[in-house]
This record gives C-alpha cells, sequence and structure tokens, in this order.
C-alpha cells in the first residue's frame, strides 16, 4: 500500500504516490524573530515525509526558502534600527540552530529571495506577456480575473477570501485594484527600503511572487508536494498557484499538504498578544528530543493548544525510551516496525506511531520476551520518527532534563 496523505485542493486523503526521486517544496521562515512552536510543527510534519520516504528508497529533493525581504522583516528592521539582512543573518543562525536540535531534514536548497530577484523578474515578465498583468503608480498587479481557476486550491468563496486577504498582507480596498484580490507582483519601494531595477520600475518583490520563482527555478516542472502551515492555503499558495499556472499553463503542484495551527493555553499564538512560544527557550531548558516527542503527540492537520506542562509528557516518554533501548533484550521488534509504517503511511499518523513505540519501550523494561534484537529494533523504529535514543543530535541534554 503506498503513503496516503490528505490533499488540500481535492479535501481528501488521497494515495501518494511520486517517482523514485521526489520534489517537495515547504514555505520557509521570514526570519525577524525566533522559531516558535508553530514553525516548529510544520517542519517537524514535513520532516516525517522525507524521512518516510527515504524509508521506502526515495530521494528527497527539498526547498525551503527564506524570505528576508517583504512587508514583516522590513518594518522589524526599521523598528531596531538595524539593517534587514542584518537581522535577517542573526535569525536564520538562530532557525538553524533550532532546526539541528530538532534533528530536522535539512533542506536540499534554501534559496534566500533577496538572492533570486532574477527569477521573480523573468517570470513577471512571463506574466506580463500572457496578459495576466497591469501596472498602476508603479506597481504590478496579477489579475485574478484572468485565471479561471483562481479559489481552486482553497476552495473558499469570495467573502471568505477577501477576509483572509485583508488579514493576511493583502489590500482588497485598495482602489488601484481592479479586483479586490488581485495582489501585487512587484512595487516601489520605500526611502529606507531596499530596491532593485526591473523593467517594471525600481523596487521590490510581491510576497507570492518570490516563492513561486524560488519553486521554478529550483525545481523542475510540477512538483510533488507543496506545502507549509495552513495559515498559507490563502492566499499565498492560492496566488503562488495562480501565477505559476498564468506562466506555464501547469498547476504549481500536483499534492498540496498543510499544517494545522498551535495554540498557546487556549489562545492563538501570535507575537501581537506576546504569547509566542519559542523553540531555543524550550531546548535550553530540556532535552530537544523531549519538545520533538511533544509535538509527535499530535496529529499534523488537528493543530493543538500548547500547554507549559506538555513538555514534561515528552521528557517522560522520553528517559522511558531511553531506558527500553539500553536493556539487553525485549519481545520482536518486528510487529512495532510494521506498526509505526503503517500509521505514517495512514495520513502521517504520528501519535499511533508514537504509542506503537511506547508500547514496546514498557515491554522491554518490563521483559516481555527474550529477543535480543528488541533493543535495535526499538531505536529503529523511533528513528523513523526521528528520535535517537543513543544521543540527542544537539549534544548533551541540558541540565534541566
Amino acid at each position: 500500500m503506498p503513503m496516503r496523505l490528505h490533499d488540500t485542493v481535492r479535501g481528501e486523503i488521497v494515495p501518494f504516490e511520486p517517482g523514485p526521486d521526489v520534489s517537495m517544496y515547504v514555505c520557509g521562515i521570514t526570519p525577524y524573530d525566533a522559531t516558535h512552536l508553530g514553525h516548529a510543527f510544520t517542519y517537524l510534519t514535513f520532516d516525517l515525509v522525507i524521512r518516510r520516504l527515504e524509508d521506502l528508497g526515495h530521494t528527497v529533493r527539498m526547498v525551503r526558502n527564506v524570505t528576508d525581504v517583504d512587508d514583516s522583516i522590513l518594518p522589524k528592521a526599521r523598528e531596531l534600527k538595524v539593517d534587514y539582512r542584518s537581522l535577517a543573518a542573526v535569525e536564520m543562525a538562530h532557525f538553524d540552530a533550532d532546526m539541528v536540535a530538532l534533528d530536522m531534514r535539512p533542506a536540499t536548497v534554501e534559496p534566500w529571495a533577496t538572492q533570486s530577484i532574477e527569477p521573480m523578474l523573468d517570470l513577471i515578465q512571463r506574466l506580463s506577456d500572457a496578459g495576466h498583468t497591469y501596472t498602476v503608480d508603479g506597481t504590478t498587479f496579477f489579475d485574478v480575473s484572468t485565471d479561471e481557476h483562481f479559489g481552486s486550491l482553497s476552495g473558499y468563496d469570495e467573502a471568505t477570501m477577501l477576509a483572509l486577504a485583508a488579514e493576511r498582507g493583502g489590500h482588497p480596498d485598495d482602489p488601484r485594484q481592479r479586483n479586490p484580490l488581485d495582489f501585487i507582483l512587484w512595487q516601489p519601494s520605500g526611502t529606507d527600503e531596499p530596491a532593485w531595477n526591473s523593467p517594471f520600475g525600481a523596487g521590490r518583490p510581491g510576497w507570492h511572487i518570490e516563492c513561486s520563482a524560488m519553486a521554478m527555478a529550483n525545481l523542475t516542472g510540477t512538483i510533488d508536494l507543496h506545502g507549509g502551515g495552513d495559515d498559507l492555503v490563502f492566499p499565498h499558495h492560492e496566488c503562488e498557484d495562480a501565477q505559476t499556472r498564468g506562466a506555464t499553463g501547469e498547476p504549481l503542484a500536483r499534492h498540496w499538504m498543510h499544517v494545522g495551527m498551535v495554540a498557546y493555553e487556549g489562545t492563538k499564538m501570535s507575537k501581537s498578544l506576546g504569547n509566542l512560544v519559542f523553540v531555543r527557550m524550550l531546548r535550553n531548558l530540556h532535552d530537544p528530543r523531549a519538545l520533538r516527542i511533544a509535538m509527535l503527540s499530535h496529529h499534523y492537520r488537528a493543530g493543538f493548544e500548547w500547554f507549559d506542562a506538555d513538555i514534561d509528557d515528552g521528557v517522560t516518554r522520553l528517559e522511558r525510551l531511553v531506558d527500553a533501548e539500553r536493556r539487553p533484550c525485549g519481545p520482536d521488534p518486528a510487529p512495532t516496525l510494521a506498526a509505526v509504517r503503517a500509521a505514517l503511511d495512514d495520513d502521517l499518523d504520528a501519535p499511533t506511531a508514537l504509542d506503537a513505540i511506547d508500547v514496546l519501550a514498557g515491554a522491554i523494561i518490563a521483559h516481555a520476551g527474550d529477543d535480543p534484537s528488541a533493543p535495535a529494533g526499538l531505536r529503529e523504529a523511533a528513528g523513523l520518527l526521528g528520535i535517537r535514543l543513543d544521543e540527542s543530535p544537539a549534544g548533551d541534554a541540558p541540565s534541566g532534563t
């Protein structure tokens, strides 16, 4: 049986059957603040997909961008009175350290937006030549009326799209737009913002064109799997798909996969509320493997609420797994390995896979069997979920565990 994953466009769990070489694009961060749990949960999800695909014998080329110029990072740099490039470099260093600590598979290619301006300009020119754009006051817009499929990715009605566009970086009330859902491809830069010369005037790119251009520049043809957090379904991924289709006549991706949001003790996590839970803070206090386990106890599509005590469960489960892995024998681990793989193939059911590993660990500790391969089998099963039992990927565990 092949892997089965939920597809956003079709709205159901369907077989995911790529060829031997799998192309994947995962939307990366805008590096203006530290990595929070929402980021970590998203990248953990795609890390599990990669690990299972590799376990099945596939080679995965995963591209994850860095949005180092947009309407989020520039105001933050202005607020801090630092150069936006310096801010991006500092925060990306922290992000990279967080990803290493959590033992995430690294991106095969990690393009930065500021290093990908030419592909963006080429894509905008193709859209212009195909009649999908118009320019007002130096700003070039994508005309959604030229794409009969616009809205098909999200499946949202117009009222929902308008509300989400206003909430997530769009400007539906901009009188320059022919349609409230039109979006910016290229815009003039402010006096204190970076600018690049272009056929459309000196300026900088819009948010959505960045990912389409970086995906097309680093992956060939229609991507096997594209995803990110479910807050990106609209407008970001809808607009990505529309402009790619407008330039190539083909969809950007065959399969779209989205991850649920993480809240904090009953409240949406957001910078404005000051309740973001940062990975760096948690891993400075606890073994990062415990944080990974705590996140694995939630299904990727459901999202979850994080409570401060959740890390305690991760610590307890980790200690139990490490203890079991050091024992000399236990029951036959083959059924557990099969159960873990089956759970991952069932729309990435990490909680069920984690429970299966817990059961094997408990049986080993209880001396329920004399198979000497049990500890190695437990180690292999945990490895399918990216949990190292021999050592922490970040080295020695912090004193807080």
